[in-house]
């Protein structure tokens, strides 16, 4: 893995990348000299870098200064790059080796776990295994609203007087266990 890091004003971000650079397993900035962390669940990464923010992150960061975090993080339920959620059923691997860690790290350093993956979360099954994966921690989890299907929205789709609520996720597709 390899971790770039980029310092522009008060903010210093950073990247964490694998070797072929085709996966991303996480992003952060952080203002204020650190503290409390906003940590967000996505999808899978896009085009944000640790240099430039794409509309989500652009998304999440606003959201998080504006609700008083002195910093977020990103990691995703898949970490492969891609622009398109059906890309991922293209390739072998769209979780990536090493994401598990990456977002169990992440976890345990957040203040608050914001869930966001909206309607692809439940490809192959990687809702449940992420959800498996955050009980472990003990740690309560946050969505900012359901789809019908009772996946958490991502963050893009859903306006800043949205507030975060606890997430029980008793209202997930059939090919799911209530993580909750």
């Amino acid at each position: 893995m390899i971790t770039r890091h980029f310092d522009c004003g008060d903010t210093r971000s950073a990247a964490t990348y694998s070797a072929c650079n085709a996966y991303r397993y996480s992003l952060s900035r952080d203002w204020s000299g650190g503290g409390r962390r906003l940590l967000y669940i996505l999808l899978n990464p896009s085009t944000a870098t640790e240099e430039k923010n794409d509309p989500t992150i652009e998304r999440c960061e606003r959201r998080a200064r504006r609700s008083g975090f002195d910093g977020f993080a990103v990691v995703n339920l898949f970490a492969f790059r891609a622009t398109d959620p059906q890309a991922l059923r293209q390739v072998a691997d769209p979780v990536g080796p090493g994401n598990d860690a990456a977002i169990a790290r992440a976890a345990a350093d957040a203040a608050l776990i914001l869930c966001g993956w909206g309607i692809h979360g439940a490809f192959a099954a990687r809702d449940k295994a992420v959800c498996n994966l955050l009980a472990r921690s003990g740690r309560p989890l946050w969505h900012l609203g359901q789809t019908r299907a009772g996946q958490p929205r991502h963050p893009l789709y859903v306006g800043y007087a949205t507030e975060p609520q606890p997430w029980v996720a008793t209202r997930l597709p059939k090919n799911t266990d209530n993580c909750a």
